[in-house]
């Protein structure tokens, strides 16, 4: 299996000296989704956590709801010509009875390390109906402070972004501040597809009460994959999307955006911060 980070030789100049030694890189690697044996999308993700970032991808595409949807989920073998095993192929074989999606062209989805929605066949394709509709309804609040603690609350658990530099972060915490979870990865999409995987494998969906933070900007995609977890808050510690504030607002979720130190811009669900 691929590693999460790897070594490499780099020419180092500092105060106009030079020398060569060894760099710590994060791991980037393929990896193919496929559902029932048929292949689905392929992201660029750092390897780790790959059953959950399947099925958390998945839950994001509207394709899992409930715990009970997956009969399994195995890395392929003779990935390669081969014959070996590459561990960069998924397979999630849904339960019996569980509908199964159109694969065609128009669900096909390549994804890089800076873009999730890449390929998508049409507008259409991008939007999708969550299964747990219930977070303009969801009554957790937040008090200020305990979120502007969250940044440096995630930002001491990433281990590997010590090492490298080069991990976004996506962590999951309870209104009170504590870190339930923490996932790393080279794309922003893949720590929340990691993040929602592991609690759909848990059977913790839809994540009521939760508090999902991001380490870069808020998208409308992140905003879109929250939504489909059921999270009622999404914090960022840069900007939001004008259409990430749109859907945010749509769904009734709270949008917070800037969360660095004692400041923060709410762009949406205000009412569930207290002052």
């Amino acid at each position: 299996m691929g590693r999460v980070t790897e070594r490499r030789r780099v020419v180092r100049i500092r105060n106009g000296g030079a020398g060569v030694r060894p760099d710590t890189l994060v791991a980037e690697e393929p990896l193919e989704i496929r559902l029932n044996g048929k292949p689905l999308a392929i992201t660029m993700r750092t390897p780790g956590d790959d059953f959950a970032l399947a099925v958390g991808f998945l839950v994001s595409e509207g394709v899992l709801g409930a715990a009970s949807d997956v009969q399994a989920v195995t890395y392929c073998e003779g990935a390669t010509e081969d014959g070996s095993n590459t561990y960069n192929v998924v397979n999630v074989q849904l339960a019996a009875g569980v509908p199964v999606p159109d694969i065609t062209l128009e669900r096909n989805v390549y994804t890089t390390s800076s873009c999730g929605l890449c390929g998508k066949a049409s507008l259409d394709a991008v939007r999708t109906a969550t299964r747990f509709p219930g977070i303009a309804a969801d009554p957790v609040r937040v008090p200020a402070e305990v979120l502007c603690a969250m940044p440096d609350r995630l930002r001491a658990a990433q281990k590997v972004f010590d090492r490298t530099g080069g991990l976004h972060a996506a962590g999951l915490f309870t209104a009170r501040g504590e870190l339930l979870d923490l996932r790393e990865d080279v794309g922003r999409h893949n720590a929340v597809d990691k993040i929602v995987g592991r609690a759909y494998q848990a059977g913790r969906l839809p994540l009521t009460g939760a508090v999902l933070l991001v380490s870069g900007r808020a998208s409308f995609e992140l905003v879109q994959k929250a939504v489909m977890a059921g999270i009622p808050v999404l914090a960022a510690v840069s900007a939001p999307s004008s259409l990430a504030v749109d859907l945010a607002l749509d769904a009734g979720m709270t949008l917070v955006g800037f969360l660095r130190g004692p400041d923060m811009n709410i762009y949406a669900g205000e009412e569930r911060i207290t002052l």
